[in-house]
């Protein structure tokens, strides 16, 4: 073998072996990254009940649970995904009975326990209704990367609370399992609710 030929095999062997390098190091960096992005839905809150009692996340443990944030004030999102809710609920028949529909509340100013009792009343026995302190409410809303702001009225109408329409599925220990858009069809939630029953 001539010494061109020589340095030439060494080229490409080195070539080589940097090129494996580095797609060792871009697959070990997307596989961390992807990690790193993943988000982390639901977790510990402590929130107060319609009859005024504490009420914990550990508090649904052995049940799903179906969780959507909003205020009774609101105009169209809240009882729309709400009435959805109930629904797919009762499609799921018998199996309906592992499903917790909860509505915790970003506006607590307004959402008494007791003012909370009479709206979920509207939406099935089953709907509960959770509020808070401003603190409590916030620490539940982060723990499930909800969105919300106030918007102050104009000419001294009453403000509106901005928020994320999502419906969130929890399993019976409590992990996050899927979610749901706003608009979603209550026989669409129901059929896939039904498949983690």
């Amino acid at each position: 073998m001539t010494r061109q030929n020589l340095l030439l095999a060494l080229f490409v062997v080195v070539v080589l072996a940097v090129g494996g390098y580095f797609v060792a190091i871009h697959t070990a960096h997307d596989s961390m990254s992807v990690e790193a992005v993943e988000v982390k839905i639901g977790g510990s809150f402590t929130l107060v009940d319609a009859n005024g009692k504490a009420v914990t996340d550990a508090d649904f443990r052995g049940r799903f649970m179906l969780v959507y944030f909003g205020y009774t004030f609101c105009p169209d999102l809240c009882p729309t995904s709400l009435q959805s809710m109930a629904q797919a609920i009762t499609l799921l028949g018998d199996k309906g009975a592992k499903v917790v529909p909860v509505f915790i509340t970003i506006d607590p100013e307004r959402d008494t326990p007791e003012h909370m009792k009479s709206y979920v009343a509207a939406f099935g026995p089953s709907m509960v209704g959770l509020s808070g302190t401003k603190e409590q409410t916030a620490a539940a809303a982060s723990a499930y990367r909800v969105y919300f702001a106030r918007v102050e009225g104009e000419n001294g109408t009453p403000y509106l609370m901005d928020h994320s329409s999502i419906i969130y599925l929890m399993g019976p220990n409590g992990k996050f399992v899927t979610h749901f858009g706003h608009g979603v069809t209550p026989e669409a939630m129901a059929e896939k609710i039904r498949t983690y029953l």
